[in-house]
């Protein structure tokens, strides 16, 4: 955070928490504190009165049999058919379970927008400010963030809400490829950003 990091208007904000998934979660070193300081976020968010929403990717049969062989990404597990939507493996993370109200959306790829109706979900709430947190920073960090200002949101990035199985490109996307488009913030950060009526 900089001196000319804008204060978040919580009124037209929402918290994404993307890809925190049991089968997600254990890719990356130290899933277990990752998940305690993100429930603590969603706490600090709620209570001042930033909405939640929660993207997960799971498939069904109909969303394997749609992927081709060319989709480098996604052929290995339509194929391994892993995260299939009702396992456990693909559920929000149980310690971090939606409450009512709450955005929920399931995606098919890599990005929170491309497969999903979110960006609909969040105009039709006046929401224009994104706090993006996820799993992993190369993969659906990266692609929301690019996909996000595309749409003109205003994006900001929690650093140690996000993680990759590889710190180094963690670090160079949180500190040389997202300032670009976004403002990167610690979760410690977040609170500051939120004024309190």
């Amino acid at each position: 955070m900089t001196d000319s990091t804008p204060a978040i208007d919580r009124d037209h904000a929402a918290l994404l928490v993307m890809d925190y998934q049991p089968g997600i979660v254990d890719m990356v070193s130290d899933g277990a504190a990752l998940v305690r300081r993100m429930a603590e976020t969603i706490a600090v968010a709620r209570a001042r009165g930033v909405r939640i929403g929660y993207v997960r990717v799971a498939f069904d049969e109909a969303d394997y049999d749609a992927i081709p062989s060319a989709n480098k990404s996604f052929s290995g597990i339509a194929a391994a058919r892993r995260m299939p939507d009702g396992s456990s493996e693909s559920a929000v993370h149980p310690d971090l379970a939606p409450a009512p109200g709450d955005i929920v959306v399931r995606k098919t790829r890599v990005g929170a927008f491309s497969t999903t109706d979110l960006d609909r979900q969040l105009r039709d709430r006046g929401i224009d400010t994104l706090i993006l947190a996820g799993i992993s920073t190369s993969g659906v960090v990266l692609s929301t963030v690019r996909d996000a200002a595309d749409r003109d949101y205003r994006v900001y990035v929690l650093e140690d809400g996000s993680a990759d199985p590889d710190g180094e490109v963690h670090a160079l996307l949180t500190k040389r490829v997202f300032p670009r488009q976004a403002y990167v913030i610690s979760v410690a950060e977040l609170p500051k950003l939120l004024p309190v009526e």
